[in-house]
């Protein structure tokens, strides 16, 4: 299973609450540049899913598509991830657009033993270059917010090392708790001169929930499966329902990671996140980035599907949209894509428009014959060769 993060396909009913009327990830940024050439993904039916200029739909497709709604109350990575496996979250993690209140504020400061910069939402690199030379000169560490529920602390390597920034993030995850209980805590530590200050994705760490309820991950493990996480898919879960993980902080990473993998004879479930199209190309609203960063993928799926045996298969889908022709820099409540091919995956089926995001745990289960849980339906067939 892929997803291609920050990757959506036109606005959900209720987008508007959201404040992302219009908002179409992979629509838009096809007519703002002129249009995609996706070949692959559009045989595999991505045409079919909104109207992209330059992927029509196939008349053909190979494989299974459709699109997914998310049924939790957010659009964040956390939330869409969870609810991929089965945790629909009722309530929305709690986000701060303008700021951490004083307790948050004064928790962070008496576990740092320094007194914080920023607190507002804001663009990683941009507070950075607002705040980093206040911080080198005074010692005060950053924190900062976005659209999604995260308290994240940025601060130069050379200033706070990163084991003392790892240590303020650990105390902090156990000290944000109730009413301010976030989705993630973030350390974004950043290197380099003063003017060209670039931040550390390699040392990057989150510090996320654990899932309130039993995922599919979990009945997968249970079952004495390997669940191979690639990206930040271990740091998503807390750990948990997670075998083994690959730190990809790349889109190329991550997908050599994943070939990797498949190339293994192995039984068990490959979870695989592609960063680039959210982090890189969404939020820093760059469309033309956006559409050659799903060109690169497309251009490696022939070999992806090329490794699935007869009883394997292939599941590509997004958590959320990062629409980057819109105004602001935050996620868009979109459907998702889904695009299938393998094991009682019949090519040419459209399984329309899903209710939640927990079709996919469902199916997965499915395919391996586990136990469902009490979310999510499986499309896959009833056995190789039939229809759903």
């Amino acid at each position: 299973m892929i997803v291609l993060d920050g990757v959506g396909c036109g606005a959900a009913p209720d987008a508007t609450a959201f404040g992302d009327a219009g908002a179409d990830s992979l629509g838009n940024t096809a007519r703002v540049i002129g249009g995609m050439h996706l070949p692959n993904l559009g045989r595999m039916g991505l045409g079919h899913l909104t109207e992209i200029p330059g992927v029509p739909p196939d008349p053909a497709p190979t494989g299974v598509f459709g699109k997914l709604q998310e049924a939790s109350a957010g659009k964040d990575t956390i939330l869409g991830h969870w609810e991929m496996m089965g945790v629909i979250s009722e309530r929305p993690q709690p986000t701060y657009p303008r700021g951490f209140p004083p307790d948050v504020v004064a928790a962070f400061e008496r576990i740092a033993g320094r007194r914080a910069l920023g607190n507002k939402a804001a663009s990683g690199t941009e507070i950075i270059a607002e705040l980093g030379d206040e911080h080198v000169r005074t010692g005060k560490p950053i924190i900062y917010t976005s659209a999604d529920s995260v308290f994240q602390i940025a601060a130069h390597e050379d200033v706070v090392p990163l084991a003392e920034l790892y240590r303020i993030c650990t105390e902090m995850r156990a000290a944000l708790t109730g009413e301010h209980e976030v989705g993630r805590v973030i350390a974004r530590p950043f290197v380099g001169p003063s003017g060209a200050y670039a931040r550390d994705n390699e040392g990057r760490r989150d510090w996320a929930l654990l899932p309130p309820r039993e995922t599919a991950l979990d009945v997968i493990v249970a079952a004495g499966m390997p669940v191979r996480g690639v990206g930040k898919i271990q740091d998503i879960f807390a750990g948990r329902g997670i075998t083994s993980n690959v730190h990809a902080l790349n889109n190329a990473g991550a997908i050599e990671a994943t070939l990797a993998l498949l190339r293994r004879p192995e039984r068990g479930l490959i979870f695989s996140n592609l960063i680039e199209f959210d982090m890189v190309y969404g939020h820093r609203k760059n469309p033309r980035g956006y559409a050659d960063a799903l060109a690169t993928f497309d251009a490696i799926l022939p070999e992806l599907l090329g490794l699935l045996g007869p009883q394997d298969a292939l599941l590509i889908t997004g958590d959320h949209g990062v629409d980057p022709t819109t105004p602001g820099t935050d996620h868009t409540r979109e459907f998702v894509p889904l695009l299938a091919s393998g094991y009682r995956l019949p090519a040419g089926t459209n399984i329309g428009t899903r209710s939640t995001f927990a079709d996919l745990g469902a199916t997965i289960l499915d395919l391996f014959a586990l136990p469902p849980l009490p979310t999510g339906t499986s499309f896959a067939a009833r056995q190789a060769g039939t229809l759903p």
